[in-house]
């Protein structure tokens, strides 16, 4: 699949729809200054549940391997404080969003006794799952 799929844009729309309707409150009210806070707060959210935080989409590892992969989930709290913690390093990785791509969720399955968890990292082929930023940092590092 090229692009995210639709499943992983729900939360983002449920936050878009949440904030058009708190807007629609304020306007009727005439409360402008709240309407263009809740523009921006649903602007940082719709942003921060979407696949777009992530820096970019990639194949799972039997198809294009890579010394680190990071399997993740839009709108999942622990993948955005990784994501975060990495900074500008995060774009050394590959990012499979696992909503998007059904091989690359029965993979995570399979190396978590059934369960979807994310982030689920792959660290030269050995995955970690919910590894400390640290650990994932360190290899990022000692990648080219």
């Amino acid at each position: 699949m090229t692009g995210p799929s639709v499943r992983s844009w729900w939360l983002a729309a449920l936050v878009l729809l949440v904030t058009g309707a708190a807007v629609v409150l304020r306007l009727g009210r005439g409360e402008l200054g709240e309407a263009g806070i809740a523009v921006l707060a649903g602007a940082v959210g719709v942003a921060v549940c979407s696949p777009l935080v992530f820096p970019r989409r990639g194949a799972a590892p039997e198809a294009a391997p890579d010394p680190v992969t990071v399997y993740y989930r839009p709108g999942c709290g622990y993948c955005l404080r990784l994501r975060a913690s990495l900074g500008s390093r995060a774009r050394r990785a590959r990012w499979v969003d696992i909503w998007a791509d059904p091989g690359a969720a029965a993979y995570v399955r399979s190396v978590n006794g059934g369960d979807a968890i994310v982030p689920t990292v792959v660290l030269d082929g050995v995955p970690h799952t919910n590894p400390a930023p640290a650990t994932v940092r360190a290899a990022l590092e000692r990648r080219p």
